[in-house]
């Protein structure tokens, strides 16, 4: 298949599969400007075309990099559509709103054509749809969870502290969709080796949006709260002085975990170095399975501050789902019963993106 036909392919896979778009309906596009360095035209553009080949003619919005006040300008838009699409990281701030009932609403994280024309954007949406399902069941029915990675994390609890949510863990659908319902971290204790970079998780706007860390350090954790950081005394100076800054700037509770996903589209691709930008990175892999999520920093979903543990292990009453950074969907029944519904599946575990910015 070609480029172009990849690409129309996961188009259609957005407009169609996920924001279940028909002819007739009003389609509001709201993009960020290339310039703003997180989305590209090409993305924007293939959308746009596909909504007109489904007989929609879409209304379109620019808007530049999001703050943190409401604009009334952009509700009332959303408001006077029936399905709103997010090629911007607005989606993200507002994906915890109370939207209007019977309107479909879209973050998409494809940024870029590539991206959308990959196995990320092309995958059908109801087989993601399917397999968090399942992943949801495992979950629900675990004792214990234990978290371990490579540089130390050690982290044990359940799923008593989740409050389940039968529709979507957010008013604002993903595409792709790439995580599960994210578990409470009130019933958690352990260790989390922090490295790398601590980022926004694209709730609110600051800068600087991450802090680079020069070694590896380690959050001690007591059911769901930090009690203290240790390491080399330069790598954890700057964890706390960035808390300092973020927990002091919007008045939030430093030391609370409100919660933690790990990805699950293993067609997840990102291309440029995490270095060149930090926050666009974590932003945008925490859907690989490489990866699990933490929200921190605020007694709120999703709080202000994340961590990225890369080749994470995960095992629910004692199974793997995820082991060392690959998602291992064949060792729980229900998982391995929704790669047999949907074919294309399997193989896409088999070998998932080893483009991951790192």
């Amino acid at each position: 298949m070609s480029g172009a036909s990849r690409l129309k392919k996961g188009a259609r896979n957005l407009l169609k599969n996920c924001a279940n778009l028909k002819t007739g309906d009003s389609l509001l596009v709201i993009y960020e400007t290339p310039e703003g360095g997180w989305y590209d035209q090409g993305v924007v553009d293939a959308v746009l075309k596909m909504a007109r080949d489904l007989g929609v003619e879409p209304t379109r919005l620019e808007v530049g990099a999001p703050g943190n006040e409401e604009n009334p300008a952009i509700t009332e838009s959303i408001s006077r559509h029936d399905c709103t699409i997010f090629l911007t990281r607005l989606g993200d701030q507002d994906r915890f709103a109370k939207m209007v009932p019977g309107q479909r609403t879209v973050m998409v994280y494809t940024r870029t054509a590539d991206m959308l024309a990959s196995n990320y954007g092309t995958t059908p949406h109801q087989a993601m749809e399917d397999l968090k399902g399942a992943i949801h069941s495992i979950m629900r029915n675990t004792r214990e969870i234990i978290i371990t990675c490579p540089l130390g994390t050690h982290f044990t609890g359940d799923t008593s502290q989740t409050v389940w949510e039968e529709t979507g863990d957010v008013s604002v659908k993903r595409f792709p969709l790439g995580v599960p319902q994210p578990i409470g971290a009130a019933s958690f204790s352990g260790q989390v080796a922090l490295s790398r970079y601590l980022t926004t998780t694209g709730c609110k706007v600051y800068t600087p949006d991450h802090a680079a860390l020069d070694g590896i350090a380690f959050a001690h954790v007591e059911n769901g709260r930090i009690k203290e950081f240790t390491g080399p005394t330069k790598t954890v100076e700057q964890i706390k002085q960035h808390y300092k800054f973020v927990s002091e700037l919007f008045s939030i509770d430093p030391n609370f975990i409100h919660s933690w996903h790990a990805g699950m589209h293993p067609g997840c691709t990102y291309l440029p170095s995490a270095a060149a930008h930090p926050d666009r990175w974590s932003n945008s892999v925490f859907t690989h399975p490489q990866f699990v999520h933490f929200h921190t920093c605020g007694a709120y979903a999703p709080g202000e501050i994340c961590w990225m543990v890369k080749d994470q292990t995960i095992t629910f009453d004692g199974v793997a789902l995820w082991e060392q950074g690959r998602m291992m969907p064949a060792s729980f029944p229900l998982a391995s019963r929704c790669l047999e519904r949907w074919p294309v599946l399997g193989p896409l575990f088999a070998n998932p993106s080893a483009n991951i910015g790192l």
